[in-house]
């Protein structure tokens, strides 16, 4: 039996990512930020100090694209660049005082944010999706 669009479980959460996403690409905008570069910048914050490769194994992105959003922050002056100690072939993210400051006006954003997409969800359904999504990315990798 052939499944129709709407059985397709891919495509619903798909929707969800374009719609979640959307919503907070309009909300980083007028601090010039995308929602992956805020990815990045919320590590740091959590964290600063981190590798470039550490911060690509975290988001599960190629590190060619994180070299780019990386040099695209630092071209902003939210983070720099340099050279471990330890590996001279690694590079170490930290953030700038303006970085800093940023996190001030972008944390409360994305805070909110989360609180609006778990409106009406319990701690136990999101601990399911958590499982289930996760699930999911093993089935594929």
């Amino acid at each position: 039996m052939k499944l129709s669009w709407g059985d397709y479980i891919s495509i619903a959460i798909h929707q969800t990512d374009l719609t979640l996403t959307g919503y907070i690409k309009q909300k980083l905008a007028p601090f010039n930020l995308a929602p992956e570069q805020n990815l990045i910048l919320m590590l740091l914050w959590e964290r600063d100090g981190l590798s470039q490769n550490a911060i690509a194994e975290t988001l599960n992105k190629d590190k060619t694209n994180i070299a780019r959003m990386v040099l695209n922050l630092e071209r902003k002056g939210f983070i720099k660049r340099t050279i471990s100690q330890s590996d001279r072939r690694s590079l170490i993210v930290n953030l700038t005082e303006e970085g800093k400051v940023l996190g001030d006006k972008i944390i409360p954003i994305t805070e909110e944010f989360n609180h609006l997409v778990i409106k009406g969800i319990t701690e136990e359904e999101i601990k399911e999706l958590d499982r289930i999504l996760t699930k999911m990315r093993r089935n594929v990798q």
